[in-house]
């Protein structure tokens, strides 16, 4: 028998290939190969809804959406052959069936992003898709001390590029580490604005030069000054790791890097 039923998923995806996750008149996005795909499987058009608009080049490995579907599917058949219609560079990890009036972006209470930084006196082949690559030594202390300036809930007005007049977030946790030649800074935060994460990482790189000090971005918080903050990170160095929603525990201790977080 046929059921009409609100399901979510939680999706990973290259966005190498894609101009980011919404859907797009004149460009491969995320939400638009879901959507064919999924309806290709249930037989009737489906609008996909997802927790985070990733940019063009973002990637994600916790990534969730949802969607109302009428299918005779259970929850593992339905995964299985949305899966095998995805292309190779975007799949889903998990699929179950939500409550009634889930909704993938506006029940979201967190989401977790991590941005990668290579430091190596050449360019990296393998890694230059997945981190920004920085020569120049950067301090961590430095970047840690700058980086506390942006917990609380401050106006992220000069942390973005686009149009939003409501620039208010709240970041409830953010950590900047070192492995090897890897600098990872991972941000959690209620909500993000356009490309809000990349330039915070850019000035924290600034500040790891020696360029910015940890007064200069609490200044930049308070004065919305975006010429100031300078270029933006490139977008192939941030991934969205995790969503959170309500009932559901903090996915981490974000002053230690050894967690995978998947929503």
């Amino acid at each position: 028998m046929t059921q009409s039923r609100t399901i979510r998923a939680t999706v990973e995806y290259d966005g190498a290939g894609f101009a980011g996750f919404q859907r797009q008149a004149a460009a491969r996005a995320v939400q638009q190969e879901l959507e064919v795909a999924l309806a290709s499987v249930i037989g009737h058009p489906v609008h996909v809804i997802g927790a985070g608009r990733t940019d063009a080049g973002t990637h994600a490995t916790g990534q969730v959406v949802s969607a109302r579907v009428e299918t005779r599917l259970d929850d593992a058949t339905l995964w299985r052959a949305w899966n095998a219609r995805l292309p190779e560079d975007l799949v889903t990890h998990s699929l179950t069936t939500a409550a009634d009036g889930f909704h993938a972006r506006r029940d979201a209470v967190e989401r977790t992003y991590e941005y990668r930084i290579v430091q190596t006196p050449q360019r990296p082949a393998l890694d230059r898709g997945r981190a920004w690559h920085v020569r120049e030594p950067l301090d961590i202390a430095r970047m840690q001390a700058a980086a506390s300036e942006f917990v609380g809930t401050h106006d992220f007005r000069a942390f973005t590029i686009g149009p939003e007049t409501r620039t208010r977030r709240d970041i409830t946790n953010i950590a900047v580490w070192r492995e090897g030649t890897a600098v990872t800074v991972r941000v959690s935060g209620n909500a993000f604005l356009h490309r809000m994460v990349r330039r915070m990482v850019a000035a924290l790189a600034r500040v790891g030069r020696g360029e910015l000090t940890a007064g200069d971005v609490r200044r930049l918080l308070q004065s919305g000054d975006r010429a100031s903050v300078g270029a933006t990170a490139p977008a192939q160095g941030l991934t969205l790791i995790g969503v959170q929603y309500r009932g559901v525990g903090h996915p981490s201790d974000q002053s230690a890097p050894a967690l995978e977080v998947m929503a």
